[in-house]
């Protein structure tokens, strides 16, 4: 199945100069929901309905992490898997466990879903009033700054609409 809309897997297109950060992973994510209930045991055990609310629930939860921060205790690290990761766009599969206040419920509401899209266009818009300390800790790539944590929102939502492209490709 050839899923032309995701272009670069939501890295967007030649036009991305005129649109707001993550507008065409938005969109590809509004587009997929429609595919909600459709699985791929061999690429993932979940639906496309969980990995639409996983990614959604990520850029909220760290949105309100960020705001809530404190940008005095923000401390430049080196972070090997950060650097690994960061500079090659990429997340490997099956490696990293999410945190509970990330993971969907078992029975998730397509309203739920589009709500939180919502929320989220709201929130990343909200990005540009942070200040560039806001931080976060991330379980593997450790404290994040505004910049670090938007590239990790960018690079952790295309692992999730690759994933959905696989198990959409290989019905």
């Amino acid at each position: 199945m050839q899923l032309g809309f995701l272009g670069e897997y939501g890295q967007g297109d030649i036009n991305d100069a005129k649109k707001e950060y993550m507008d065409s992973q938005l969109y590809d994510i509004a587009y997929l929901i429609q595919f909600r209930d459709r699985v791929n045991t061999k690429v993932s055990k979940v639906p496309i309905a969980w990995h639409l609310d996983h990614s959604l629930k990520v850029i909220n939860r760290i949105h309100d992490v960020l705001k809530s921060s404190d940008p005095t205790v923000y401390e430049k690290r080196f972070n090997l898997a950060r650097r690994f990761s960061f500079a090659f766009g990429y997340i490997p599969r099956g490696k990293g466990k999410s945190p509970g206040s990330v993971l969907p419920p078992d029975d998730i509401q397509t309203e739920d879903i589009l709500s939180q899209l919502e929320i989220a266009r709201e929130n990343i818009a909200d990005f540009k009033s942070f200040d560039a300390d806001v931080n976060f800790i991330h379980p593997v790539f450790g404290q994040l700054n505004k910049k670090q944590a938007k590239q990790f929102l960018k690079i952790h939502t295309k692992h999730h609409l690759k994933i959905i492209q696989d198990i959409l490709r290989k019905e």
